[in-house]
């Protein structure tokens, strides 16, 4: 079988590869063969932490409004109840935001839900 030289195309190829490996150590951003497979895991790590980074988000909001609950008397489950009783539609990120930023904002929410 004779030899094939891709030409621009098959540079091009390389090209694109090893400049998004760029930074990688060693021969993962010297060698296309195993740039190629440190670039397949990276876009599997990629992908997969994209959908994690949801769920640990969400998991540090929890955390942070039952802790400022806590603080107030209430915990998390009773004042999450209480706010959708009384129909206050705050999500979770705003809320943690204002229990870690605005304690006086957020104690005045904690008040207004649990009053009745």
């Amino acid at each position: 079988m004779p030899r094939v030289k891709r030409g621009p195309r098959g540079a091009r190829r390389r090209k694109s590869i090893l400049k998004r490996t760029k930074g990688y150590r060693g021969a993962k951003s010297k060698l296309l063969r195993t740039a190629m497979e440190a670039m397949d895991k990276s876009d599997l790590y990629a992908y997969r932490h994209r959908k994690t980074k949801k769920r640990e988000f969400r998991a540090l909001w929890n955390t942070r409004i039952g802790a400022a609950a806590k603080l107030h008397g209430t915990s998390y489950s009773k004042l999450m109840a209480a706010l959708k009783k009384n129909g206050i539609a705050l999500n979770r990120k705003i809320l943690a935001e204002l229990a870690v930023s605005h304690p006086k904002d957020f104690e005045e929410i904690i008040k207004v839900a649990t009053a009745s």
